[in-house]
């Protein structure tokens, strides 16, 4: 294949970069009534608008082609049959089958079977678990999506069922001993349950974080029937969780062809069935089917993911934009912008292509955000007068407004204010001295996403449309959206670096900042 950059359509989309330095994205509403119509589109309850977007037909046009030239439909077919397109690993990627229903054609009759199996697997155990009310509380054990995606699930079920009664449910994610003092401090041992979550089950954070709360629930017990009776493991390391003393009702296998960022949809959701009950559960799982059936049926000029990617390539490649802002109008989607931090940047932060060439265009951005009400009294002001510019993407939640009209109105006013603000700017009329200080350049695309209802279906959908949107990027950008080899060096170095914070030597190859850093830390202790 081509370089990218090289071909017809990247040199289409260049030249009409050129042609539209000048033009606000205001003016291209007065020249096209139909364009907040034409620029929106609707799937599996998700409604999106990227009329306030720096493009425009012949843009889009050029973007769909672009898109055909890199044969996305191609490499949409063969992530769906369950082809080994994560090459550099020789596995498939196959997060999709752990939401689809028999018949869908995700994978192969083996991995139906497994999906139906650790299924059925989780829901009696689940059910098991809730009808015995012997615990209270669970300590959910994982890190990076073993823990991003449980927990932002549970932080948008919890608003939307706020009467729910389940199993309290607490996260760990490294053996920061803060969070793990507070919760041995506070939790009764013989009403908490601990589930710990790792691919590998060798994942050396996770392993001391668990390590520490079974030597906590293990006082004055027999640690061996502690294990049996407290522990839930859930990895695709089988033999692992049996020498850990894990029994095999209280294991869940994690399929190794569904990578961490892209396993709420397996075991690794446990935490929101045991809170909320395996229907909820199932319901998310039907919302992120109902995406993947959109990704994969639609054409590529009403699909709502090709088109969210096709606008990220745009702002990246051609305007150059250095970082993505996601803001929720949404408290309950607080955690959203760390969970799409992971699936984005570990996906398509890659500076080498899928023929091992070091690539000549930017991929993957910084992506960051916060709550949008909250944002606006902090960092909308570099958002609306600084020196550069960060497309947007506005998520809005219709209802319910739970008995509070004003306010869940005063939330949604605020981000369509400021979405319109951003994009229309405005100056200060009154002629005083102060004039230059309340310009407002504006001209700042944003994509708004609107959902009616932030329920579990409606969440998978969200979350779905958002895996498919970093999937069709790696594809224009000849990616591997399914390794990260980048998060391996730096645990390295830590093993080597562990034995010296602990009072050992101070290995002479390690750099001299950090020899020093070292040697004033083990100062301290002593």
């Amino acid at each position: 294949m081509e370089s990218i950059t090289a071909s017809k359509e990247w040199q289409r989309l260049a030249e009409l970069r050129r042609g539209r330095q000048d033009r606000r994205i205001s003016d291209t509403f007065r020249a096209d009534p139909e364009r907040a119509k034409d620029l929106s589109a609707e799937a599996a309850g998700i409604f999106l608008d990227i009329s306030r977007q720096r493009l425009d037909r012949e843009i889009l046009d050029a973007l769909f082609a672009l898109a055909d030239a890199r044969d996305f439909s191609g490499a949409r077919d063969a992530l769906w049959r369950g082809e080994k397109v994560n090459h550099t690993e020789q596995r498939a990627a196959l997060h999709m089958a752990l939401r689809a229903e028999p018949g869908d054609g995700v994978g192969d009759a083996e991995t139906e079977r497994f999906v139906i199996d650790e299924r059925a697997r989780m829901r009696a155990l689940v059910e098991r678990v809730r009808s015995e009310n012997r615990f209270d509380h669970v300590v959910h054990i994982g890190i990076g999506g073993s823990h991003l995606g449980p927990a932002l699930a549970l932080d948008v079920l919890d608003a939307a069922h706020p009467d729910n009664e389940g199993i309290a449910v607490h996260f760990v994610s490294t053996p920061d001993p803060a969070p793990l003092a507070k919760l041995m401090r506070t939790l009764p041992r013989e009403r908490t349950l601990l589930a710990l979550v790792s691919k590998s089950f060798t994942t050396a954070e996770t392993a001391l974080a668990f390590a520490t709360l079974a030597d906590w629930l293990s006082q004055g017990k027999d640690r061996a029937q502690v294990l049996r009776e407290q522990v839930i493991g859930v990895s695709a390391n089988v033999a692992a969780m049996h020498e850990g003393g894990i029994p095999g009702e209280h294991q869940l296998r994690m399929p190794e062809w569904a990578g961490g960022r892209y396993s709420l949809w397996s075991a690794v959701g446990l935490p929101v069935a045991l809170r909320f009950g395996m229907p909820v559960f199932e319901e998310m799982l039907a919302g992120a089917r109902a995406m993947d059936r959109h990704f994969r049926n639609t054409e590529p000029r009403g699909n709502l993911p090709l088109r969210l990617a096709l606008t990220g390539i745009w702002n990246i490649n051609f305007q150059d934009a250095r970082t993505h802002a996601v803001l929720p109008y949404s408290e309950a989607l607080a955690q959203l912008p760390a969970y799409l931090q992971q699936l984005e940047m570990e996906s398509n932060g890659k500076h080498v292509d899928r023929d091992g060439r070091t690539v000549d265009y930017r991929t993957a951005p910084v992506i960051w955000g916060g709550v949008g009400m909250n944002g606006q009294h902090a960092f909308f002001q570099q958002l609306h007068q600084g020196t550069d510019w960060t497309p947007l993407d506005f998520i809005l939640v219709a209802g319910p407004d739970h008995g509070l009209r004003a306010q869940r109105d005063c939330v949604l006013a605020n981000g369509l204010a400021q979405a319109e603000a951003l994009m229309n700017g405005g100056a200060d009329e009154s002629g005083d001295a102060l004039s230059p200080y309340r310009a407002f350049p504006g001209n700042r695309p944003s994509t708004t996403i609107l959902v009616d209802e932030l329920d579990a279906r409606r969440f998978g959908a969200l979350i779905a449309m958002y895996e498919h949107k970093v999937f069709a990027q790696s594809v224009i950008w000849n990616l591997n959206p399914f390794d990260q080899f980048g998060v391996e060096l730096g645990k390295k170095i830590a093993k080597r670096v562990e034995p010296a914070v602990s009072g050992g030597k101070v290995p002479d190859e390690l750099d001299p900042a950090t020899r020093q850093l070292l040697n004033r830390i083990v100062r301290r202790e002593t």
